[in-house]
């Protein structure tokens, strides 16, 4: 790359981060609903037709924030993974820790991805593998034990033909050697995590719920549970 061409490419990266900063501010203010392009445009002292040389749409610059979010609660959570040892429920805990202390230090991405649908638009998918990330995580902590000694016997009862075989082809679809029956608990416990997670990032534990870390950290120890990990495995 010519020294003009890598001139170019960092002016690039640069401006792609301030309109994304800049957009993520009116996330905070205005909500995604009404996230605009020349709002952006006019905060940052560029004419439109500039703004869309970077983001052609407001759908596009949408796309990479919530792509953005993902990544970011992905990594903090593959994190947290690396970092936790080898005990599975603490791993287990770990990753639903990283999980909501994200969410709480950015509760306006979080929203972007996890809360009501933004009118009109779509998610693409282009957004599908950095979406994944936390669940993979949560699905390798019960794969790196199941040959173990926690071996994942989820005590639930027998699930409807229909959820198993969902549950089938997911395990195809990602190639994990988990059997259906326990990868249908982990994305029963994966949508839980959130459920928890959301809850207490919109206020719905208020004057509910005050001591949020220990029962959070109690909840996180019966997901785990849940998918077969046992606590005396620590």
């Amino acid at each position: 790359m010519s020294v003009i061409q890598g001139a170019r490419e960092r002016a690039r990266r640069e401006v792609t981060a301030a309109i994304k900063d800049e957009a993520r501010r009116q996330l905070a203010t205005e909500g995604a609903a009404k996230l605009s392009l020349r709002a952006v445009a006019r905060e940052l002292g560029m004419v439109s037709s500039a703004l869309y040389r970077y983001f052609p749409s407001r759908d596009d610059l949408l796309t990479a924030l919530i792509i953005d979010a993902y990544d970011a609660v992905g990594e903090a959570a593959e994190h947290a993974l690396a970092e936790a040892g080898a005990a599975p429920v603490a791993r287990w805990t770990a990753v639903c820790r990283a999980v909501r202390a994200w969410a709480l230090e950015h509760p306006h991405e979080y929203a972007l991805i996890y809360g009501s649908p933004v009118p009109g638009y779509a998610a693409p998918q282009a957004t599908t593998a950095s979406a994944a990330r936390v669940g993979l995580a949560l699905i390798g902590v019960v794969e790196d034990a199941y040959p173990a000694d926690v071996s994942p016997a989820p005590a639930a009862p027998s699930l409807p033909q229909e959820v198993l075989e969902d549950a089938e082809e997911l395990r195809r679809t990602l190639d994990v050697r988990l059997p259906a029956p326990v990868l249908a608990e982990i994305a029963a416990a994966w949508a839980e995590l959130f459920g928890l997670v959301s809850f207490e990032v919109f206020g719905q534990f208020n004057r509910v719920i005050e001591a949020r870390d220990a029962f959070f950290a109690r909840a996180a120890t019966r997901l785990a549970q849940n998918v077969g990990l046992t606590v005396g495995g620590e």
